[in-house]
């Protein structure tokens, strides 16, 4: 949940885009037969649009739009409503990228593709899946259709001078500034508080049912990481009837989504960093890090405590206590060799800074220092923050988050004062416009994951699977990654590829939950 993305657009083009008139209501027909159509259909008219297919470079400068058009995708614009119950007020144009099959004479349909996030652009990563899955290009047109709001889909840039407020420090006083932090965050949002409500994972789902239906697909498939497992619940809730199969990489607990998510991951973080701190321990004539896992752990502790005294220097960064819970969040990357050797080598440096020596950082804690010290570039993190604060409302008293974190001082103390600190939500201009979506259903769907996910908690996962009646989980026993399908963003499983393969591709779900082993076994 906690990434960085870059994106660019300006913000008066954004008000300018999602304010304008609604779409002519008769696209082709009589006024007298849209007027009809409209009232036993309300979005009749955003239905018959024709997609405008053209090339997906923006500019010279876009390479993940010439790599699209060099693997033959084509991207259109469909146009919807930026409010559901008024399909006929302002609207706004979400883009999309389509790869043909590229085994028509076999095509099975389209299939939706969604990475995560919230507000990670879905166009240019339709192109890493077919990479990374040819058997799925080859059957499906894959579509990635950047959500509302994010990416090429009408951009909110709230001009965030970084991306959140960080972990809450060991003190009242780290808490009271992570507050004032969210609180200014918050309010550089206010001037779109009449877009914000409309931002939520539900409108999301409505808008791929209406790319759904101007793509002419009676049916999908659809396949979700991270957050997007939780926009394919959501849309398999909505709409049943317009799944053919759906696979959730990862998949959210669908009561829990919201701002508040992240207070159920700590002692999966925690167990994650133990899993490495084992590692890290049979290669200690590498790293120094110690022999055992206890003694790894009790390195990383130096490291916390050292910060929490003071700063520690580290090239030209300063590592505080507000930071540090995010820099070693990057435990959650994988837990292959090559991963943890990455992360014991930062964790090493920090281990430098932290005893006094001089410490300069890897390239991945370089890459990691530098994002958090950068302003929200093109609006990804006030994007995903805009999706969390419409879906659940967060409390909005600032003090019931310091009391949690303090309750969870002993047992989470390098993480509980990250994942349980509150959010510019809590400050947030806007309400959220509907409840909660209840995700109750039926509908035959694939769900895999690790049980040692730090990100999509286990717990969560097994919620997501008694909400979906229907469905089979497949468990990758003893992995500590952050989604399993593909190597898209963790290493590969074999053994996941093929159930979610044999789903996908041949219709078979497996005929009851199973496991997948260890990858270190």
């Amino acid at each position: 949940m906690i990434r960085a993305a870059r994106s660019a657009a300006a913000v008066a083009v954004l008000a300018m885009t999602l304010l304008g008139g609604s779409v002519a209501p008769a696209l082709g027909a009589t006024a007298s037969a849209a007027t009809a159509a409209a009232t036993a259909d309300p979005l009749a008219a955003l239905r018959v649009q024709r997609p405008l297919w053209h090339p997906c470079a923006s500019g010279p400068d876009d390479t993940a739009g010439a790599e699209l058009d060099a693997a033959g995708a084509g991207c259109t614009e469909v146009t919807v409503p930026l409010d559901y119950r008024r399909p006929e007020g302002p609207t706004l144009r979400v883009a999309l990228a389509r790869l043909p099959a590229t085994d028509p004479a076999h095509r099975l349909g389209t299939l939706f593709y969604n990475p995560g996030g919230p507000g990670v652009p879905a166009r240019s990563l339709a192109l890493a899946l077919r990479q990374a899955a040819p058997a799925l290009g080859a059957r499906y047109d894959i579509v990635g259709m950047d959500p509302r709001f994010v990416g090429a889909s009408a951009p909110l840039d709230c001009g965030w001078p970084t991306a959140g407020p960080g972990a809450a420090g060991p003190d009242r006083l780290g808490f009271d500034r992570s507050a004032e932090l969210a609180k200014d965050l918050a309010t550089r949002c206010a001037p779109y508080r009449a877009l914000l409500p409309h931002a939520s994972t539900r409108n999301a789902a409505r808008d791929l049912d209406l790319v759904r239906a101007v793509l002419g697909e009676p049916k999908v498939a659809y396949l979700g990481s991270s957050y997007g497992s939780y926009l394919g619940e959501v849309y398999l809730q909505l709409f049943p009837d317009r799944v053919g199969r759906a696979v959730f990489d990862a998949a959210m607990d669908p009561d829990r989504f919201g701002p508040d998510l992240t207070a159920t991951q700590g002692p999966a973080m925690a167990a994650a960093l133990t899993a490495w701190a084992a590692w890290a321990a049979g290669h200690d004539e590498r790293h120094h890090l110690g022999t055992t896992t206890a003694e790894v752990l009790a390195s990383v502790e130096r490291v916390r405590l050292a910060a929490e005294r003071a700063p520690l220097t580290v090239g030209a960064h300063r590592v505080d206590a507000r930071a540090l819970p995010q820099v070693l969040w990057t435990v959650s990357a994988g837990d292959d060799d090559n991963t943890y050797e990455d992360f014991s080598a930062l964790a090493s440096v920090l281990l430098d800074a932290a005893e006094g020596r001089p410490a300069g950082p890897t390239p991945l804690l370089e890459a990691v220092l530098a994002g958090l010290a950068s302003p929200d570039t093109g609006g990804y993190a006030a994007a995903q923050t805009a999706v969390m604060c419409a879906d659940r409302a967060a409390s909005r008293d600032p003090l019931a988050y310091y009391r949690d974190i303090q309750a969870h001082r002993a047992d989470e103390p390098l993480f509980g004062p990250l994942t349980r600190n509150l959010t510019p939500c809590t400050f947030w201009p806007a309400e959220p416009a509907e409840a909660p979506t209840r995700v109750r259903n039926a509908v035959p769907v694939l769900l895999v994951g690790a049980d040692g996910d730090p990100a999509a908690t286990y717990p969560g996962q097994l919620s997501a699977h008694r909400a979906l009646t229907g469905s089979r989980l497949v468990t990758l026993r003893g992995a500590f990654r952050h989604t399993v399908y593909a190597g898209l963003f963790a290493p590969r499983d074999t053994c996941v590829d093929a159930a979610v393969d044999r789903y996908l591709l041949d219709g078979v779900l497996p005929v009851q939950d199973t496991d997948c082993p260890s990858p270190r076994s």
